[in-house]
């Protein structure tokens, strides 16, 4: 058509940029002729590729919003016009936009911090506890329909329930049976949270912390403690030792005997070097142990 346009005499006068706009009115009426009708022109098209593409992008959201993704440690509770249907995953699943809403938990073990709470035992005794609690969900749709937050409801009876159980005992066991006191926690903890969905596998009280003035009486306690075992020690020794002596002192019921014994306690003396030793030995005795020791020089 543009050549016909450009080799036409009776249009000679019309110029080049004429002509060329000519052509391309023409060709775009070729392209645009099936989208064209009757009453139509340009105007109508370009409204109509706007509603094709706001078309386009409305799909597209509806689309990103009824396909979602849960990851193997996570499930989606999903609400229907506010009505429970189900819990959904791992994977891929779809939803109804707008009418279906949609929450993601966390299947894994959680674990926090139980802020320092102060605690009094049962020998009025105020001390300072940190502990940690470790859980997990394994319900999904308990954790949300029967508790509305459990991570917050969790906290709150952690730390009432460590008061509560630590208020029982003593000092003493609060210090020395602290796995015990952990373990007691975690199983009253376990019931507690059962209905919600969630599972407490452990609790760890990591520190007690005690004023100076206790410390110092504890120490006291701990000196007096030690120093009643020792003297404990010592009376038993001396006990066993009279028990020897006396067994000893029924094999001296000879004459005999006892001299021997004198005359050894004599020796044991002597090597300490003393210059004076005072014994009950008379004169007389004196000469009989040396006729003795002489006698025997002579028989050998």
């Amino acid at each position: 058509m543009c050549k016909r346009l450009s080799v036409n005499p009776w249009v000679s006068h019309i110029s080049v940029e004429d002509l060329r706009l000519k052509c391309f009115e023409a060709k775009f009426k070729s392209v645009a002729a099936p989208y064209l009708s009757v009453n139509k022109g340009v105007s109508g098209v370009i409204l109509d590729l706007l509603g094709y593409f706001i078309l386009i992008i409305i799909v597209l959201w509806i689309l990103s919003a009824s396909i979602k993704v849960v990851r193997e440690y996570e499930r989606g509770v999903v609400f229907r016009l506010g009505r429970f249907i189900g819990a959904k995953g791992p994977g891929l699943f779809f939803i109804v936009p707008i009418a279906d809403r949609f929450i993601k938990i966390d299947l894994r073990i959680v674990a926090f911090d139980i802020s320092k709470q102060r605690v009094v035992t049962k020998d009025n005794v105020s001390v300072d506890v940190d502990a940690a609690v470790y859980y997990r969900v394994f319900d999904p749709a308990k954790a949300v329909l029967q508790v509305e937050n459990y991570l917050q409801a969790t906290n709150l009876l952690a730390q009432t329930t460590l008061r509560d159980v630590l208020g029982q005992v003593e000092l003493d066991d609060l210090l020395t049976k602290r796995e015990e006191l952990s373990k007691k926690i975690g199983e009253i903890l376990d019931i507690y949270t059962d209905p919600w969905g969630v599972k407490v596998t452990a609790v760890a009280i990591k520190d007690v912390s005690i004023d100076e003035t206790m410390l110092r009486a504890i120490a006291k306690q701990a000196e007096a403690e030690r120093e009643r075992r020792a003297r404990i020690i010592v009376a038993e020794g001396e006990y066993l030792a009279a028990e020897k002596i006396a067994a000893a002192a029924e094999k001296y019921t000879t004459p005999g005997a006892l001299r021997l014994r004198e005359l050894q306690t004599l020796t044991e003396i002597a090597r300490e070097k003393n210059m004076v030793v005072v014994t009950s030995t008379t004169a007389e005795d004196i000469g009989k142990i040396a006729s003795m020791v002489k006698a025997l020089q002579e028989g050998k």
